[in-house]
């Protein structure tokens, strides 16, 4: 079906938003370092929120609306979305009707690995919606099956060419200069922060192991994974959060087992996160998918 989307109309549409009965989002298969899902929403779908992941996305059908770097983008059937970590978008429905979509997050190591010598920085896909060939098939090819298992080599088989489409799409990322990023001791600083994603890292014991000051590591560390490392940190807490929320655990003691301060804490955290509360979030799960 075609759509065509007035002024008019949209303002209309919007005024209307609001979180739908029969909206629902289910969790598939994954790996370190990648998520995936589907979703359906009618109206309202999430608050302003960002990721510190890539976010790659496939519309099945109606319209998909968010905003995005200052603009309005909308993503009809067949369309494929690419976020770049830490930039912060909303989402909606565009028509009536409602829309569903494929989600796929994959953390910014992982395509920086797949990149190899390539790639100097990070690529960045201007178009936030693309009917690019590479990048649709790619994006289509990591969420054909959500309910695979995504071992070793299958996770290597969608990777790299997600990073091929991103590199065609951001020839630069190739070519920048300027200083050199510290590649490993920005690692290291990851996979301290990882270890400890339940206590309190202090930027002491970060200098100590990287070798570098507080700010160079923040550079540094922004050059490789796409966000700060706090924010690293806490995207960390809040994936485990979910999975405990998923096994029925009380959101106040989720917060407890997961580093929070408090109940509070985590749910100001998860909606900056995800753009909405763990309340919704854990009632998608459950919600009604005879929606198409």
């Amino acid at each position: 079906m075609a759509y065509s989307l007035t002024d008019a109309g949209k303002a209309r549409l919007e005024r209307s938003c609001g979180p739908s009965r029969g909206d629902w989002m289910r969790m598939g298969s994954g790996a370190d370092g990648i998520e995936r899902m589907e979703a359906f929403f009618q109206g309202y779908a999430y608050d302003p929120h960002r990721h510190d992941t890539y976010a790659f996305g496939l519309t099945l059908s109606g319209v998909q609306c968010f905003d995005y770097r200052g603009s309005r983008r909308d993503s009809l059937t067949g369309h494929a979305i690419v976020l770049h970590p830490d930039e912060v978008h909303n989402g909606r429905s565009g028509i009536p009707e409602g829309f569903s979509y494929r989600m796929l997050y994959v953390e910014p190591r992982l395509i920086r690995a797949a990149m190899g010598e390539r790639g100097r920085a990070l690529p960045f896909a201007s178009a936030a919606v693309s009917q690019d060939a590479r990048l649709v098939t790619a994006v289509a090819h990591a969420l054909d099956d959500l309910d695979a298992p995504l071992d070793a080599l299958a996770a290597e088989d969608l990777l790299l060419p997600l990073a091929d489409a991103l590199l065609a799409l951001d020839p630069s990322a190739a070519r920048q200069g300027g200083k050199l990023i510290d590649r490993a001791a920005a690692e290291r600083a990851r996979q301290h922060l990882d270890a400890n994603i339940d206590a309190i890292v202090a930027s002491s014991e970060l200098e100590a192991i990287t070798g570098l000051d507080r700010f160079a590591l923040a550079r540094h560390f922004r050059a490789s994974f796409g966000t700060s490392p706090y924010n690293y940190l806490v995207m960390r807490r809040l994936q485990r959060a979910r999975r405990l929320l998923l096994q029925g655990v009380p959101l106040a003691d989720a917060a407890f087992a997961c580093g929070f301060a408090d109940q509070s804490h985590l749910t100001r955290q998860f909606r900056r996160a995800y753009g909405v509360t763990p309340g919704r979030w854990r009632a998608l799960q459950a919600g009604d998918r005879s929606q198409p």
